[in-house]
């Protein structure tokens, strides 16, 4: 039996609306091998020392630091987009994570937009850390589809060199996850484990509860020897108290080493 290269991680943003801080104490109680700091308004998630404490604290490595590419986090570090992946990188640095998530541009910034690819390349020269761009979905309303993001939604489109897959947003894309697994090769450096129903909203349900083929891109990417990281990023905002988020938690940990390890041990 080979044990599986890749670890599994707990994104701070599965513990909204529990602080940064607690994401880092359940992490290590549940047996997550790191964690992947969403920086948004928690004050912090935007600070690597503090980071750097929580991790000697509980004994935790930080994997992954997500640039606040949100809407809520619009003027989290900086309203300019290439300052926030500035300062993201030097987060990941300081703390010592070796990827940086980062989100296509929204279509409204045109400019940051226009020279995304070719800028971020320039950044990626600059430094180990490696800039996982991370596929995200066309917006839905009523029977109207609007296009949110430039260069693209999909990473099949997007001419870079490491990718970050989201089965919760594959979901909301309706698309095939898996042959989306299979096209981007090498180019897969990162992994958010989530689940979907395929409706128009972002669910980010515990994997097994909706319809994408988490199990299956599991059991792919131990077969292949991905030894990146898979980090669980769950919407727990509906758990009524700190036990019933812990076993949301625990049931994703548990379905991600089973089926990475059941996929290690054939033959």
């Amino acid at each position: 039996m080979r044990v599986p290269g890749a670890k599994v991680a707990l994104s701070t943003a599965s513990c909204y609306p529990e602080t940064c801080t607690t994401a880092f104490e359940m992490a290590a109680d549940l047996g997550f091998d790191g964690v992947e700091v969403m920086v948004w308004t928690d004050p912090v998630s935007q600070d690597p020392h503090a980071l750097r404490g929580l991790s000697e604290r509980f004994g935790i490595p930080v994997l992954a630091i997500h640039a606040p590419c949100l809407l809520l986090t619009q003027r989290v570090w900086s309203t300019d987009p290439w300052t926030k992946l500035q300062r993201a990188r030097e987060a990941a640095e300081r703390v010592g994570a070796p990827t940086v998530v980062v989100h296509p541009p929204f279509r409204w910034q045109r400019d940051y937009a226009r020279g995304f690819v070719e800028g971020l390349e320039r950044m990626q020269d600059e430094t180990d850390v490696v800039f996982a761009v991370e596929n995200m979905f066309p917006w839905r309303a009523r029977s109207r589809e609007v296009v949110a993001y430039l260069p693209h939604w999909d990473l099949l489109e997007l001419d870079v060199p490491a990718v970050t897959l989201d089965l919760s947003h594959t979901a909301v894309s309706d698309s095939d996850a898996v042959q989306v697994l299979d096209a981007l090769a090498d180019r897969l450096s990162h992994v958010h484990l989530a689940d979907g129903s395929g409706s128009n909203k972002d669910e980010h349900l515990v994997p097994g509860r909706g319809n994408q083929p988490c199990a299956e891109v599991l059991e792919r990417l131990a077969r292949s020897g991905y030894d990146g990281s898979v980090v669980l990023e769950i919407n727990t905002r509906r758990a009524v108290n700190r036990d019933e988020r812990e076993a949301d938690l625990a049931e994703g940990l548990a379905f991600a080493r089973l089926n990475l390890a059941a996929a290690s041990s054939t033959p």
